[in-house]
């Protein structure tokens, strides 16, 4: 697969990023990082899959309150950012680019996954529906929330605008915001998660608020070139239903976004994992006013990656479970060589096991 002019293995530049090809590993919660720490075995995971033109790392909170789920990383703290230093070193050494991905969990979370002092916060008091996994006492229903006051909304936009600050103290190319798939940007974004009466609930203009003032002082704090976002429009992941008005908002926010000046939009198409599809014409209007470069997901394999790309529905192409299984991904395409298939049962266990063991066409 070669010889086109937008050749998924050639490299292309992104903004100021020279990358090594169009192939991005996606981000993938794998709950490695003992007490919310990068270590090690995490800086071999991510060493092992540098042959992707661009890496985004698992989702990290910029906060304790947005540690969700356990043993995921943050980047508030001193250790954190120096755990980092190992894993984009190693990055890089193999020619990728990585970007952290910023995630705060919002309600999605549980207290017996939070350190001391931290507490599950959200837009609204609404309790997600579903149960979230603790070490401490295994599954347990989510618990209701605490509804953010100003107070709370201006730290937490405080937070993100650290993380990304201690994200290239770390060695980062740059960092994804994560407004999608449930966690705490989404549920302000969400009408059905959002019921506040204040500047940051009702319409799509203050709902997005949060979101907008996020993108906008990273980009301040960094530079445009070093922010992305992640969006899931047509996402249903933790307790996002359908709303009227989905693809007005989705697509209104797209052209807020890109006037920013976002390095990409990296839209999330769950539907080759049993969500519901989203359809191509919100994917084309959102690429539409967006204007920029945006990175594609969902079930790709190589053939369909070069198509999309060559049509111009995107610029790059976002891989999660096979590039998981397959460290090598990106030569095993290239050459046409069959997949490790992914062991679905060692995806969030701690060590070794699922994680680095996976064996490479050599």
């Amino acid at each position: 697969m070669s010889g086109t002019e937008r050749d998924i293995f050639a490299p292309v530049t992104l903004g100021s990023l020279q990358l090594q090809n169009r192939i991005v590993m996606a981000p993938m919660t794998r709950n490695r990082a003992t007490d919310n720490t990068p270590n090690a075995l995490m800086a071999e995971y991510y060493g092992q899959r540098s042959s992707a033109g661009l890496i985004i790392t698992e989702g990290t909170s910029p906060s304790p309150n947005g540690l969700g789920y356990p043993r995921i990383p943050g980047l508030f703290s001193a250790g954190q950012v120096a755990g980092w230093q190992a894993i984009t070193g190693a990055a890089h050494a193999g020619g990728a680019k990585i970007f952290a991905q910023l995630m705060h969990c919002g309600r999605i979370a549980h207290p017996l996954n939070l350190p001391p002092g931290a507490e599950v916060l959200a837009p609204s008091a609404i309790a997600a529906e579903g149960e979230i996994y603790t070490d401490a006492e295994g599954l347990q229903p989510h618990p209701t929330p605490r509804a953010m006051s100003a107070e709370d909304i201006r730290t937490a936009r405080e937070e993100f605008v650290n993380a990304a600050k201690n994200a290239i103290e770390a060695g980062f190319d740059g960092v994804e915001l994560h407004a999608a798939n449930g966690y705490l940007l989404e549920q302000f974004l969400r009408p059905t998660s959002n019921r506040r009466q204040d500047d940051y609930g009702g319409p799509i203009e203050n709902r997005a608020r949060l979101v907008l003032e996020i993108a906008g002082e990273s980009v301040a704090t960094i530079g445009a070139d070093r922010v992305g976002i992640r969006l899931s429009p047509y996402g249903v992941f933790n307790d996002m239903p359908h709303y009227e008005g989905m693809d007005e908002d989705y697509s209104w926010l797209a052209q807020q976004l890109g006037e920013l000046g976002l390095l990409y939009l990296h839209i999330v198409d769950h539907s080759a994992m049993g969500a519901p599809e989203v359809p191509e014409a919100i994917k084309q209007r959102m690429r539409e006013r967006f204007a920029g470069a945006v990175i594609l997901s969902g079930g790709y394999d190589a053939q369909r990656a070069q198509t999309d790309i060559d049509v111009g529905r995107g610029e790059l192409v976002a891989v999660g479970r096979d590039f998981l299984a397959n460290p090598d991904l990106p030569a095993r395409w290239q050459k046409g060589v069959a997949l490790n298939p992914p062991d679905y049962d060692t995806f969030y266990t701690p060590g070794k096991k699922g994680y680095t063991d996976y064996p490479t066409m050599e």
